[in-house]
């Protein structure tokens, strides 16, 4: 196993056109327990709506516009945490007990720290969860997607791995890296 991964993400087969977006992720586990994740957006276009930066916080509904999304599962469990980082700054933390199946509980957890970086075709959110805002659990399963929304609203889909039909990131099998206690682990990328 390895303490870092590199994955492409794989676009959706329904984006629109206009998205011709290459997006790269890695991932690599602190020394202290948590996950540092480096999203790279390559190749924007003019079209391509960029949420404006505002005061780093919670925020709901962001993966109705452009933001990253990890997903992290527990093994030998249905539950799951789902994170969204957006380029404004804003994040969202929900916790599920089983697919798309919000538990009772507000999820209770450290902010994650959030950097973000444009240059002239590239967007690039630098992303650091501690330890504490994980799932506890010995192995997690990890599934990594983007969402980014086009000027007129439309919205591309890219995700380390998709399931048949359209888009849907809960899905179990977009969970296709795995995380023990020595590293990380491809089960596959598509």
């Amino acid at each position: 196993m390895a303490h870092s991964v590199h994955a492409t993400l794989a676009s959706h087969s329904a984006n629109p056109e206009r998205f011709h977006e290459r997006i790269d992720v890695t991932l690599a586990r602190s020394a202290a327990g948590g996950l540092a994740i480096s999203y790279a957006i390559r190749g924007l276009n003019l079209d391509l709506r960029v949420p404006t930066p505002h005061a780093p916080a919670p925020a709901d509904a962001l993966w109705r516009h452009s933001c990253c999304e990890i997903f992290i599962g527990q093994a030998r469990s249905t539950r799951y945490r789902e994170f969204n980082f957006s380029p404004s700054g804003q994040w969202a933390a929900y916790d599920f007990l089983d697919y798309r199946q919000p538990a009772p509980d507000t999820v209770s957890c450290p902010a994650p720290s959030i950097q973000v970086s444009r240059a002239e075709n590239l967007l690039q959110l630098d992303v650091m969860l501690s330890a504490a805002a994980l799932p506890l659990a010995d192995k997690l399963h990890l599934a990594l997607a983007v969402v980014l929304e086009a000027s007129n609203g439309g919205l591309g889909y890219w995700a380390l791995a998709h399931p048949a039909g359209k888009a849907d990131f809960h899905h179990h099998a977009g969970f296709v890296l795995h995380l023990g206690s020595t590293g990380f682990r491809p089960s596959h990328w598509p």
